[in-house]
């Protein structure tokens, strides 16, 4: 299946997710003792990290000391990035793993997945997810249904039988990102109708879900910190997400964005893009979907 000309493509995948910190080491302590990720590079101020058996960057950090936690209240920007494993037993041994470190989480069930959520040392917020099988999805007049359940964590502890968690496992990616934002309206015009994502769920309060190739969400954007503050160039913040798409739809998009009078500049192969309320956007040519 084709998306129409102004929509991005079914074979969307996400990139690398860029965040800055206060304390690389301390950082680096949590995204593998606890997350699982593994070491892919490391400069005095900044580290590549991805799945183990997997040389794919899923994130970037960079440091800049003394930068400012995110307040409980929240920002403008990230709301969380979402880890996305490959099944419901990897989940289960993450889910094991946390239990045994004493690690905090929240838990969810939102229907078309099952997810666990944390926050990092500077207070960004990270998800940790499996979908469940798409066949199991319901769409009702063009819109997917998703909740905010109770987790039966200890059904997906079972699906584990017994393994234990040995990190990030490979297949594990980006899955989305979700975003503080000032107004839905505005979100909607910018990553809907300019971008040419597809909105998918919109019966959330305060939120509103989009995506390509019919997936229930690439990005989710809220306005539950709609009166906090855009993040400072000091603050620990995500300083940008990634969407890959061949190229030509790479380009259609960032002129639909240019066209619709959004920051879009050119950075080698890429579209840099800016919405609304400062975030970027790195556009990046790529094959698609494995």
């Amino acid at each position: 299946m084709s998306a129409p000309a102004d929509r991005l493509p079914d074979d969307l995948t996400l990139g690398p997710v860029r965040l800055q910190v206060a304390d690389l080491s301390r950082s680096l302590e949590y995204y593998r003792g606890v997350l699982g990720f593994r070491l892919l590079g490391r400069s005095e101020v900044g580290a590549r990290l991805g799945a183990q058996g997997d040389d794919t960057t899923l994130v970037e950090l960079h440091e800049r000391g003394g930068a400012g936690p995110v307040p409980r209240r929240g920002r403008l920007g990230l709301y969380h990035f979402a880890i996305l494993l490959p099944d419901r037993a990897a989940l289960g041994r993450f889910a094991a793993h946390l239990t045994r470190l004493g690690a905090r989480a929240g838990a969810s069930d939102h229907l078309v997945s099952e997810a666990l959520y944390l926050t990092d040392p500077d207070g960004l917020g990270i998800e940790v997810y499996a979908d469940r099988p798409r066949s199991t999805w319901r769409w009702a007049g063009g819109e997917l249904e998703m909740r905010t359940d109770p987790l039966d964590l200890d059904a997906v502890v079972a699906a584990a039988a017994g393994e234990d968690w040995t990190g990030m496992p490979p297949g594990t990616r980006i899955g989305h990102l979700h975003l503080h934002v000032g107004a839905i309206d505005r979100a909607a015009a910018f990553y809907g109708d300019a971008l040419g994502l597809e909105p998918t769920v919109r019966g959330y309060p305060g939120a509103l879900f989009l995506a390509a190739g019919g997936y229930h969400h690439h990005l989710g954007v809220n306005t539950w910190a709609a009166e906090a503050s855009a993040p400072a160039e000091g603050d620990a913040r995500l300083l940008e997400w990634t969407i890959v798409v061949p190229a030509l739809a790479a380009e259609a998009a960032a002129r639909r964005v240019a066209s619709a009078g959004y920051p879009a500049a050119r950075e080698g192969d890429d579209w840099l893009l800016t919405d609304p309320w400062g975030t970027r956007l790195r556009v990046r040519p790529g094959s698609g979907l494995p």
